[in-house]
């Protein structure tokens, strides 16, 4: 009994000495945006980490100014940010020979956060950029093919074409109050209707609007016979998503590169069809994210 009572004692003291590493110690928050392919991305990364032991709980559904700001005061601990976004909006950035180039804006969103403590990981193949959008017969009627060719409409016409926009993207640096500036046109303010971002597209597809923001990314464009205008003096900056993560859990799970790497290789045509999906097909976001990876994480 002695014998029993000491091995029992040992193992109990082995234990609080050196606790378990287990799954419960692998604990991370992941935030995402509140659009469709923000629900996506982080679904798909938490499926991947959870495979590999990590506990993770998702907080989808947020701003970006206000995930950014979650991230610096570790509330989270993870999300997939745009390159054009950070460079843009949160450090104030306007090179047009950087924003626009995919490479040079990543390396220069990198090496800004790179000091405040924040890591940026490889990023995705797709670029999820800004667009106006148009119905394809209502922009051919028009003759408008362009940004160009809108502002000149408006110019024109300038209490005609009502737009679509969410309140965020009428603010933003890389927005449509300096999208006006640059293309030197101006919409009054009675013709912009602020909306949540889903709504753009619906209000557009119901001819509620004329012309609405939109991502390039987004399935809706295609099913809802949708033209992008072409953006001819390259305002909108590259908007390459990835992984930007805190140093302190970067520095204490640096296999999490490793296990989001499967993400490095979604297209833009990957994330346009994952996205209708959702949107247009109404499928489950799980149920989309699962059909990937099964099909693309055989290995």
């Amino acid at each position: 009994m002695g014998y029993r009572l000491c091995s029992i004692i040992c193992i109990l003291i082995f234990f609080i000495v050196f606790p378990c590493t287990g799954r419960a110690e692998k604990k991370l928050i992941l935030g995402g945006k509140n659009f469709t392919e923000q629900y996506i991305l982080p679904e798909m990364a938490k499926i991947l980490l959870e495979e590999h032991g990590f506990e993770v709980t998702l907080k989808t559904g947020v701003g970006s100014t206000l995930l950014r700001k979650s991230l610096e005061t570790a509330q989270v601990d993870l999300y997939f940010e745009y390159t054009g976004t950070a460079y843009t909006v949160y450090h104030k950035q306007k090179d047009l020979a950087v924003m626009s180039d995919p490479e040079k804006v990543f390396d220069a969103v990198k090496k800004t956060d790179a000091k405040k403590g924040l890591v940026w990981l490889p990023r995705l193949d797709f670029n999820n950029t800004y667009t106006l959008m148009m119905q394809n017969h209502r922009a051919k009627q028009l003759g408008i093919h362009s940004i160009s060719d809108l502002a000149g409409y408006v110019e024109k016409n300038p209490k005609v074409l009502i737009f679509g926009m969410n309140a965020e993207f009428w603010e933003r640096p890389d927005g449509f109050k300096k999208l006006m500036g640059a293309y030197g046109f101006s919409v009054p303010v009675k013709n912009i209707k602020k909306m949540a971002t889903g709504i753009c597209y619906t209000a557009l597809k119901e001819s509620k609007t004329d012309a609405s923001m939109g991502f390039s990314t987004d399935g809706r464009i295609a099913a809802f016979d949708f033209v992008n205008l072409v953006d001819d003096r390259k305002f909108f900056p590259s908007y390459n998503p990835a992984p930007v993560v805190r140093k302190k859990i970067i520095e204490k799970y640096p296999e999490i590169e490793k296990i989001l790497k499967p993400m490095i290789r979604l297209s833009t045509m990957e994330m346009q069809s994952l996205n209708a999906a959702v949107d247009v097909d109404k499928k489950p976001v799980k149920t989309i994210v699962l059909q990937w990876l099964k099909e693309n994480c055989n290995n």
